[in-house]
């Protein structure tokens, strides 16, 4: 008896289950990423602090295009590869990159602290690693301001000229 109602138990439970995930998807939905993007822009969805607020109309949209310091860092930092690029968290995270056989590498991380093309916008993290062999590194944040410098000129230099370039062309 204890097992004919353990099974019905495990029977209904299991049915409960796989209806409840049974949604009313719509057949018309979009399925790739790019078609779901364009259908919300459409439609006036995503979220935004105006959205939240209860203003609900006219959602603005702020592409990452259209952000000097964003396209500057991204045009600054090309040559390295990524790991990670969240315009909105407002964060770019480089993988380790050494040049030749070195035994040093680094990895950036530039956070974007205003959208104002101004030096205090950006923090800018070095970290680097040391390694004597393959499984004996040492990591660390680097203490020396000379790449976070160079990096901060020449991002606040490229956001400038988009900047500039951008007000001309309105």
């Amino acid at each position: 008896m204890k097992k004919i109602k353990s099974a019905l138990l495990l029977l209904i439970s299991t049915i409960f289950l796989l209806t409840s995930c049974n949604k009313n998807l719509d057949p018309n939905r979009p399925i790739g990423a790019e078609e779901k993007r364009r259908k919300n822009i459409e439609e006036g969805r995503g979220a935004s602090l105006g959205g939240l607020l209860g203003n609900v109309g006219g959602t603005n949209y702020e592409f990452s295009s259209s952000n000097p310091m964003w396209r500057a860092s991204l045009e600054t930092l090309d040559f390295l590869p990524l790991t990670t690029v969240d315009y909105s968290g407002g964060v770019i995270i480089t993988d380790w990159y050494s040049q030749g056989g070195n035994q040093e590498s680094i990895k950036l991380t530039v956070r974007f602290l205003s959208n104002e093309v101004r030096s205090d916008s950006l923090k800018i993290i070095v970290h680097k690693k040391t390694c004597k062999t393959v499984s004996n590194c040492v990591t660390k944040i680097s203490k020396s301001n000379l790449i976070k410098d160079e990096l901060r000129s020449t991002i606040l230099r490229k956001a400038a000229l988009f900047e500039k370039s951008d007000k001309q062309k309105k």
